[in-house]
């Protein structure tokens, strides 16, 4: 069986975040595919990321808020 070499990234959000609006297209600026996920809808997400929103996630690294551009490309590793 062939192991999928798909990486799995996920924006941390929730609604009414201007911050999380700017995480969100600086995120979409670099065409990777990715989940947001609203925090809300779980409370142990709201537990973990509540005061660190927006963070952007990949396996067990964290990218959280603020970050730039740069930062996120270097994070993805482009």
């Amino acid at each position: 069986m062939q192991q999928s070499n798909v990486v799995a990234y996920v924006l941390y959000h929730t609604e009414g975040c201007h911050l999380c609006d700017i995480a969100k297209a600086l995120v979409e600026q670099t065409a990777i595919d990715y989940r947001h996920i609203d925090i809300c809808d779980n409370a142990s997400l709201v537990d973990r990321y509540s005061m660190s929103i927006p963070v952007f996630v990949q396996g067990e690294r964290e990218l959280f808020w603020p970050f730039d551009a740069a930062q996120l490309q270097d994070f993805l590793g482009v």
